[in-house]
């Protein structure tokens, strides 16, 4: 749990990410320890992909006090996209996978670069299972009012 403060604005900032939620992501990730990734780690991960609640409420909407910008929903519920989260750790467990490479010694052979492969898989097995993404554009008013004025 962290804060900052701007002048008499106090921002709070804690993790919202559940102990179920880190085990659950452990599981999709077989990552059984904290040895590569701790339980901080696993949260920023799983915040990293706020996805619409069950009520339909986005994590940021229109800013109600900035034309043209967005602000935190305060009548979200936490929510988050545990396969894209899962997905970028694979992701990352690939890229030190990557330079494995097969090779023949002692009359075996050795098949490193399966674990690059398997780890690929479980990225697109993970991808493949994430949440629908949309985009809510918000309109510039004043900038289609000059459009509109400089075109009538």
């Amino acid at each position: 749990m962290g804060s900052t403060s701007h002048g008499t604005l106090v921002t709070t900032t804690t993790t919202s990410a559940t102990a179920v939620q880190i085990a659950q992501l452990r599981r999709m990730t077989a990552e059984p320890t904290d040895a590569t990734y701790s339980d901080s780690d696993m949260a920023d991960y799983i915040e990293t992909y706020p996805c619409v609640d069950e009520n339909g409420e986005a994590p940021r909407v229109p800013s109600t006090t900035t034309p043209g910008e967005m602000m935190e929903n305060p009548d979200w519920t936490a929510t988050y996209d545990l396969h894209a989260a899962a997905a970028a750790i694979w992701e990352e467990k690939s890229a030190v996978n990557a330079p494995n490479a097969d090779f023949s010694a002692d009359g075996g052979n050795y098949s490193d670069s399966q674990t690059f492969d398997q780890a690929m898989k479980m990225v697109r097995f993970h991808l493949a299972r994430r949440n629908p993404k949309t985009i809510t554009l918000v309109p510039n008013l004043a900038r289609e009012r000059t459009y509109e004025t400089q075109n009538a």
